[in-house]
């Protein structure tokens, strides 16, 4: 039996998780194209002191996924923020997904389903009329669940090196 998998609002002591979490994220978006994708080393203390700093953001929503059983343990997180009009983007006011990562051991258990709802409802909550994400061309999983929930695709990024 597959322990049960809830999501809640990220605290503070989350964020020493959460940050590992973001770096695994980083890390796997740069393996898939190191041309494209930024990896600084160390990854986690950035990542703990922006997102520790961005629980205090009213605009920010963070949310972890919790598998329960025995020891009750972290198993993904999602954050999205209201971000204003962008006239480089085209883009009045909106929602913005920026991150949402489970981890390998609990992928395909609806964890990554839950965060995305959460955060979603979270950035609706906010006043965002709509939620715009970015996804790697390869991640075709995560591609299936964003349409799931009813994204679009509506631009492709293009890369040239110079």
């Amino acid at each position: 039996m597959t322990p049960f998998i809830t999501v809640r609002p990220a605290k503070r002591a989350d964020m020493p998780e959460v940050a590992r979490f973001a770096a695994q994220l980083v890390r796997l978006h740069h393996a898939l194209d190191p041309h494209r994708f930024l990896c600084l080393e160390p990854l986690e203390p950035g990542y703990q002191r922006w997102l520790t700093s961005e629980l205090e953001n009213p605009g920010a929503a963070i949310v972890v996924a919790e598998q329960g059983g025995a020891e009750p343990a972290l198993v993904g997180y999602a954050y999205g923020r209201r971000e204003p009009r962008d006239w480089n983007s085209l883009l009045d006011a909106y929602g913005a997904l920026h991150d949402v990562y489970v981890a390998e051991p609990a992928r395909r258990l609806g964890a990554g389903a839950l965060l995305l709802e959460a955060v979603i409802g979270r950035l609706r909550a906010l006043g965002a009329p709509r939620v715009v994400l970015h996804t790697a061309t390869q991640n075709a999983a995560a591609q299936r669940l964003f349409e799931r929930f009813g994204f679009r695709r509506t631009m492709i990024e293009m890369t040239l090196e110079l």
